[in-house]
């Protein structure tokens, strides 16, 4: 008797699922609507990347190659010493053993690699998951700029020590490496 009274609830469960209207996203047709902080692919910003190999060395599948050389580059003023630098030649990312662990994103100290979410990019043949740095480049035009910061969060504590010091005794404002290395190539042109 037991049995046919579980029969008829499931039956009647049953019953009430087939007459409700399906909620089934039509994917293709439709995109989903992703959280601001999905993660997608490993988009490349090239001009930050310093070939620290950091993101390579602590990726726990070994999915991404880095190759570059030194190159030197000449001192901006007389008498100046000369400097070297880096410069990227390979940057591939393997998409078919990627864990999506965040742990090369996190790890870089230069923000050279960000998420984007952009999640459709299956291949046919494994051998094309593997990401070059040129197709890792035109990921960065869907990375989603940065969230603000909370308005009720603490500042950091390294910018209220920054703002004493400032407060207390003459400091130059703080200029980005990258402009000053920019405005130093500058007057080496001329």
């Amino acid at each position: 008797m037991s049995w046919g009274k579980g029969l008829w609830q499931g039956l009647a469960v049953t019953w009430r699922n087939l007459t409700r209207r399906s909620i089934t996203a039509h994917y293709p047709d439709v995109q989903p609507d992703l959280p601001p902080r999905s993660r997608g692919v490993i988009a490349l910003q090239e001009e930050n990347c310093t070939s620290c190999m950091l993101c390579a060395r602590e990726c726990p599948s070994w999915c991404i190659t880095i190759d570059s050389h030194k190159e030197v580059i000449p001192a901006a003023t007389e008498g100046g010493r000369d400097r070297s630098q880096n410069v990227l030649d390979q940057f591939d990312i393997d998409y078919s053993i990627c864990m999506y662990c965040s742990i090369c994103i996190e790890v870089c100290p230069f923000d050279a690699l960000h998420w984007s979410p952009e999640f459709a990019y299956a291949e046919g043949d494994l051998k094309d998951l593997t990401h070059d740095m040129n197709r890792l480049r035109t990921w960065m035009d869907t990375v989603p700029p940065p969230q603000a910061l909370d308005p009720g969060a603490e500042q950091g504590k390294e910018l209220d020590a920054y703002e004493r010091t400032r407060a207390t005794e003459a400091v130059p404002p703080v200029v980005p490496v990258e402009t000053s290395f920019r405005q130093a190539q500058g007057a080496g042109d001329e």
